[in-house]
Parts: C-alpha cells; sequence; structure tokens
C-alpha cells in the first residue's frame, strides 16, 4: 500500500461526499434505527460500492495509457463541472420507504446497506474511486482511501447527526471538491499530451 496514493484517495472522496445525499440519507437511517447498525450496513454498503468502482477502474487501465488518461480528464472534468453547478442547491436527501419500529440489529443493518447501496450508483465518489484506479497502478490503496472517506462521513453523519448538517457549509464544500476535481482533471489531460507527443 502507497500512503500517499491512499492520502490522495481520501482527500479526494470526503469533500464530495460531504454535502452528498449519503450524509443526508444516512442522518435519516440514523434517527429511525439505532446508529451502530446504520453505521455496520452503510459501511458495508460503501466497501461493496468501492470495490466495484475500483475493479472498473482497474480494468480501465488495461486500455492504451493515453486513452486511459483522456477518460480520467473527462470524469473528473464531469465531477468538477456538476459539483460546481450544484454548489448552492440544498442539501439532497432521500425519502424512505416505511421502516418498521424498533428492528433487530440485523434487520436495521441490511435495510441501511440497501439504500446506501442503491444510493451510490454512479456517484461523483464512485467515478472518482474508479478515476484514481485507473490513474494509480494501487487498486488496494485508492480502496483504503475512498473506503476510509466514506466510512468518516458515515460516522460523522450517525454519531453526530443533524448538528453537523446544519452547521456544514455545503456550497464552499462543493466548491472545494470541484477545484479538487479540476486539478485532477488537468493533471490526467497533462499526462495524455505527454503520452500521445512520447
Amino acid at each position: 500500500m502507497v500512503l500517499t496514493v491512499i492520502a490522495t484517495a481520501f482527500i479526494l472522496v470526503l469533500p464530495v461526499e460531504l454535502p452528498d445525499k449519503t450524509l443526508f440519507a444516512t442522518l435519516v437511517l440514523a434517527t429511525r434505527f439505532a446508529p451502530l447498525p446504520v453505521f455496520v450496513g452503510v459501511g458495508t454498503a460503501f466497501g461493496l460500492q468501492v470495490a466495484i468502482a475500483v475493479t472498473a477502474g482497474s480494468l480501465l487501465s488495461l486500455l492504451p495509457e493515453a486513452l486511459v488518461s483522456g477518460v480520467v480528464a473527462l470524469l473528473f472534468l464531469v465531477g468538477a463541472v456538476i459539483l460546481w453547478r450544484s454548489a448552492n442547491e440544498g442539501p439532497e436527501d432521500d425519502d424512505l420507504a416505511e421502516t418498521p419500529t424498533d428492528p433487530s440489529f440485523l434487520r436495521a443493518a441490511a435495510i441501511s446497506f440497501g439504500v446506501l447501496f442503491a444510493a451510490e450508483w454512479g456517484d461523483l465518489s464512485q467515478l472518482a474511486t474508479a478515476g484514481l484506479a485507473a490513474r494509480y497502478d494501487e487498486p488496494f490503496s485508492v480502496f483504503a482511501g475512498a473506503w476510509a472517506a466514506l466510512l468518516v462521513v458515515s460516522g460523522l453523519a450517525v454519531f453526530l447527526g443533524r448538528k453537523l448538517a446544519d452547521r456544514l457549509p455545503i456550497p464552499l464544500i462543493r466548491r472545494v471538491a470541484a477545484g479538487l476535481f479540476l486539478v485532477f482533471a488537468v493533471l490526467a489531460a497533462i499526462e495524455t499530451v505527454r503520452t500521445l507527443t512520447a
């Protein structure tokens, strides 16, 4: 494992997820169920989603280097535009179906897993994780950094709750994340040009 790749994945994924539907869906789940099963279910869903994204990115890296860096640049550029445009929008909120009162640990964890697993498909953090896995030949490091960032976000949502959501400067966080995505898009574009001219 490479610490710089772990840190890069963590730093890129964390600000993307803070103002995302993930935080707010986890907050809603934590108001309906005990915190620990929600955290276990959400953390497991994130682990599986990150593994899928890393696998997709690793498969992408089997393509010619210039094509991979070009696709990665495009992924990050699209992510930057989406984040910048959504900076002034309100927090995303998912409605949950009728949930049972006082469910077992396993049932609460399973419901939490299902809600978050479905919500994360095609999410910006998943695209960023795939892009990082394609860019670096360190799938375990990318997995560790991205999953750690997602666990931090879900832990904050579960254990600090609504107090945190009310204090987050969502527009600023989205703009910072857009800036990070743009930096990665530029780096990948430079790498594409270098590969094509080499």
